[in-house]
């Protein structure tokens, strides 16, 4: 393969936020990616909802990396109590989550940051391939972008803290496309009155004993001194200020939610380039939401689906990742039982391919996996990509070493695990076994009626047999 040919595989197209459009992928520095992800805020566990944005943005990095990229990816860890609201109102999720459990924030923080990286491991997004910068590591990288915005005539002061004057950018309503009229007509009562434009936002937040105001009874636990007043940073200008520090201020790649849009990442936009001068990131990639039909995603129940409830209900958690692979990241995507339980299936039989083909690797089809690819390039299509890994294995010219090669390229691309998979992924109880057992010596000594009996008791218990030159194939229903 000439240069000319590894450039055009490499040729990849985004969607992008700003632009609403397909853009060609051209990163600022050759062979190098930068990307940013939100990351959780570590009240509570994180539900799967938002573990869909962590998969969808491994399964990025997956890909640039599979291109010859090499990728330096942020994720960030919000460990410092912001509001409930994205509009600076309501209660501190740290404190609210401080006084659920009895637990000081500083353990609420590191309980919760700790689960969501067990999630993480058990999807199969390996820890060691990112940077997880925490808030309150970064305090002072916080202040200095409050401090430059104030220098450059961005802020001004009111009783709760330093707040962003949206005014001065010009630009503010393009990435969201806001109807800035249209929310000063839905304000609230609540509204923080004092603020000079509705969507105005804290950059600093002054603690009980600073603020301005009527002061409110509870201490904070989380807060430091400023040339302000003692407070704490409001949510926005965290990601701005770790995202420079690690990758400059300007990258190639920002991803979150969806629900991110309007508020949080218009927000960023806005502090970072009023001080830079500079795009603060090429391409914005958002993924959708997962709706469900259990009604148990939302937090504010208390009860919502979680990795570990899968887990704790049989289901392998990459099952859930391969489930999420079958929707394209921008689409809405609905959790059911059902739907999990059909991705399990799927699942389970290339766990159970790779098994028995464990010691099989030959050649990889270049013509698939060129094709595979090709899917992913175009703006990360995994349901293409999934579709095109099915037809590789349907395909009865190809033999099963190379299905099994080129099975194991895919699974790496897409972070399923086949490629470590162990003999142990398929739980085959004693019963079972001493039945596999008692057909084995059956058919050895001729008595194929016994052994067709055995089989078909097999089978009741949710297994396949199927006879080859390596012995008895286990397999389990579909």
């Amino acid at each position: 393969m000439n240069k000319e040919q590894e450039e055009s595989n490499r040729d990849t197209k985004l969607y992008t936020t700003k632009s609403r459009t397909l853009e060609t992928f051209i990163p600022l520095k050759k062979d190098l990616v930068g990307i940013y992800s939100c990351g959780p805020t570590v009240y509570h566990y994180q539900h799967l909802g938002n573990m869909r944005a962590a998969v969808f943005a491994d399964t990025l990095r997956r890909m640039f990396t599979s291109l010859g990229y090499e990728v330096t990816h942020v994720i960030n860890i919000t460990d410092v109590g912001h509001n409930v609201d994205d509009e600076d109102n309501g209660e501190d999720k740290m404190e609210k989550g401080s006084r659920r459990e009895g637990k000081t924030v500083w353990e609420i923080a590191k309980m919760y940051t700790d689960a969501y990286f067990e999630d993480l491991t058990a999807l199969n997004v390996p820890l060691e391939k990112y940077i997880f910068p925490r808030a309150t590591d970064n305090i002072k990288e916080q202040l200095a972008l409050v401090e430059a915005l104030e220098i450059a005539g961005y802020t001004y002061i009111i009783s709760d803290g330093v707040y962003f004057d949206t005014s001065k950018f010009k630009r503010y309503a393009e990435f969201a496309h806001l109807d800035i009229e249209g929310l000063k007509s839905g304000a609230r009562v609540e509204e923080n009155k004092e603020k000079h434009n509705i969507t105005d936002f804290a950059l600093w937040k002054f603690s009980p004993s600073t603020s301005r105001g009527q002061a409110p009874p509870a201490k904070r636990q989380m807060e430091w001194d400023s040339k302000w007043g003692k407070g704490f940073p409001g949510w926005h200008i965290e990601c701005s200020a770790m995202s420079m520090k690690y990758l400059g201020i300007h990258f190639d790649i920002h991803t979150g939610g969806i629900e991110h849009i309007p508020v949080h990442h218009t927000n960023e936009i806005a502090q970072s380039e009023c001080v830079t001068g500079e795009t603060y990131a090429n391409y914005w990639m958002h993924n959708n939401h997962l709706q469900d039909t259990t009604g148990k995603m939302s937090k504010s129940s208390g009860d919502f689906l979680t990795v570990a409830s899968l887990i704790k209900k049989g289901y392998p958690p990459l099952a859930y990742r391969y489930f999420l692979m079958t929707a394209h990241y921008r689409r809405e995507l609905s959790f059911s039982y059902e739907a999990l339980d059909a991705a399990t299936v799927a699942y389970k039989k290339l766990l159970e391919f790779t098994l028995f083909h464990k010691s099989e690797v030959d050649t990889v089809e270049e013509k698939y996996m060129a094709m595979f690819m090709e899917a992913l390039r175009e703006d990360l299509n995994t349901p293409e990509a999934v579709a095109m890994l099915w037809k590789m294995m349907k395909d009865e010219t190809i033999t099963d070493k190379n299905k099994y090669a080129t099975l194991l390229e895919m699974s790496n691309v897409l972070g399923l695990g086949l490629e470590s998979v162990q003999e142990e992924t398929l739980e085959i109880s004693e019963e079972v076994k001493n039945l596999l057992e008692a057909r084995a010596s059956a058919r050895l000594s001729g008595n194929y009626q016994e052994s067709d009996r055995l089989r078909t008791e097999i089978e009741t218990l949710g297994f396949t047999v199927k006879d080859t030159g390596k012995g008895q194939e286990v397999k389990t229903r579909d």
